[in-house]
């Protein structure tokens, strides 16, 4: 069984950092598209940046340059350093899996199979 626990929100303010982490255990899937989701509040959960197969990076245009997913194998972990946080990013954040991926863009083909519980992210002005 796949299980999947984000760690690392709390409360910064604007131009702060913060470094989410999901710790996976029981993926034995040979492909992987990794990535992390943000549900704003009153919001549609959107993707926000996905790793596929570990060498393909993708990432939202709200987050690009502000934002590195990163995977760590040795640790099961994915993670996602936020630098220059805005109040915009306020949301509860998931880290989500699934084997099968796309060729180009965010990675998921579907929604994703496996989800983490959410940690939560406010950033105050």
């Amino acid at each position: 069984e796949v299980e999947m626990v984000e760690s690392g929100g709390g409360s910064v303010q604007a131009g702060g950092s913060l470094r989410l982490s999901c710790v996976i255990t029981g993926y034995t899937w040979k492909t992987s598209c990794l990535g992390w989701y943000r549900q704003a509040p009153g919001e549609e959960r959107e993707v926000i940046a996905t790793l596929k197969n570990g060498i393909g990076y993708s990432y939202s245009d709200s987050v690009k340059g502000r934002f590195t997913i990163a995977q760590d194998d040795a640790k099961n972990t994915l993670s996602l350093q936020m630098n220059s946080l805005k109040p915009e990013d306020t949301g509860m954040y998931y880290c989500a899996a699934d084997p099968s991926f796309r060729a180009s863009g965010f990675c998921y083909l579907k929604p994703p199979r496996y989800w983490g519980q959410g940690t939560q992210v406010t950033v105050s002005s």
